[in-house]
């Protein structure tokens, strides 16, 4: 079990801490390939999407040819995708590398597959601590690759710098082989309060449809993409705006990257013992709360690793909460296909945050109507949220493990 949970952390480190750092690049790379800041945030936002609508199709296809096969060809892709970045001349090529290629890659190593293989090969009791863990240790990628790609770019150009993540991605490959003898263990019967075990694909996507639960949370993760990966895309350009020290975005995409660890062991361990869907809406408003506070003041360096900090201990919380709540809603068989249902909202979300944000920044000249329509929606989302969970509380985990 050991070899493969670390397997599956290492995944998940690898995969998203490159993903979170490429904004690190946003400035050169358009200067030098001459195209605009909205151009970049386009094919970062194409990545998204590719991520979210192919997710369920990589959940699905995990059943049917089990987890290793889908993650060594996401990890290849992954590589493969940095490459073409790396050696990029215009903008399709962009498209492509940074766009397709690295959507399909996280669609297949992202959290939806890591978490999937964590819930395996656990047991019931332990499942949303461990979810915690694993989530905590894939936020930890940041934490090398933001200083790595910022150290490289500066010193040796953006190229470099993206070099720097192929040889990092390639540790992907021995991950994604090991984590993959989860594929040896046995589907454990179901637990959750819906029985799809024995359904098909497409009748387990209807009954997750037609739970007012998951649709609800569905709903609500769009807003969380949305306010992130604006985070992740656009604030090194607005640090670099507002005259900061280049290394401030790399050390704050790296504060997050460590706050990511404690906030995502803290809602592991809180989702085994409160109501995982009121604990996400408690997340989202606190977010969008700390969002308005950073973007109404100037930035200094104190206030924005202040910021990092607490939207870092509250990022990748979500994760082991949707992946729990799945699982108590409809079991183990189909949950990598129905986390990649829900997360296709979030990068619906994560379309608007990447390419909303560059393109109302190239029409306006600011940030400012960007973060005032994420913490509108974030406080939405979040009341509806936390409002239909304590109306329509879910199982505790130990009466939906009976």
């Amino acid at each position: 079990m050991l070899p493969i949970l670390i397997g599956a952390s290492l995944l998940l480190s690898v995969a998203m801490g490159i993903r979170q750092s490429l904004g690190i690049f946003l400035q050169p790379l358009t200067h030098d390939v001459g195209i605009s800041v909205s151009d970049f945030t386009l094919a970062v936002a194409l990545q998204n999407l590719a991520w979210g609508f192919l997710q369920p199709i990589a959940g699905a296809l995990t059943v049917r040819y089990g987890f290793r096969l889908v993650m060594v060809i996401g990890a290849l892709s992954y590589v493969t995708g940095l490459v073409l970045l790396a050696t990029a001349q215009g903008f399709l090529t962009i498209v492509i590398g940074a766009g397709v290629l690295i959507g399909l890659a996280l669609a297949c190593t992202g959290s939806a597959i890591a978490n999937a293989v964590a819930a395996r090969a656990v047991s019931t009791a332990m499942r949303s601590t461990m979810l915690g863990i694993v989530s905590a240790a894939g936020s930890l990628g940041t934490l090398l690759a933001a200083p790595i790609g910022e150290v490289l770019s500066q010193d040796y150009g953006w190229r470099i710098g993206i070099v720097g993540f192929c040889l990092l991605a390639a540790l992907l490959v021995p991950a994604a082989w090991v984590a993959g003898r989860v594929d040896r263990i046995p589907v454990a019967p179901n637990t959750g309060a819906t029985d799809i075990d024995d359904s098909g694909a497409a009748a387990a996507v209807r009954v997750a449809l037609s739970d007012p639960s998951f649709v609800v949370m569905t709903c609500a993760y769009f807003v969380c993409g949305m306010q992130l990966v604006f985070i992740t895309t656009h604030l090194p350009s607005y640090l670099a705006i507002c005259g900061m020290d280049p290394m401030l975005s790399a050390e704050a995409l790296g504060v997050i990257g460590g706050f990511n660890a404690l906030g995502s062991l803290f809602f592991g361990w809180a989702g085994g013992r409160w109501n995982k869907l009121a604990l996400l809406g408690g997340i989202y408003i606190t977010r969008s709360l700390t969002l308005a506070w950073y973007f109404m003041l100037p930035p200094t360096p104190t206030t924005t690793l202040i910021f990092a900090g607490v939207m870092g201990f509250l990022w990748l919380g979500v994760s082991p909460l949707v992946s729990g709540s799945i699982v108590e809603m409809f079991g183990l068989r189909w949950q990598a296909m129905i986390a990649g249902i829900a997360f296709s909202s979030h990068q619906l979300g994560s379309f608007l945050g990447a390419y909303g944000g560059g393109l109302t920044f190239d029409t306006t000249g600011s940030y400012d109507l960007a973060w005032h329509i994420g913490v509108s929606l974030g406080l939405t989302g979040g009341i509806v949220q936390v409002a239909f969970a304590l109306l329509r509380p879910t199982p505790p985990p130990m009466l939906a493990a009976r």
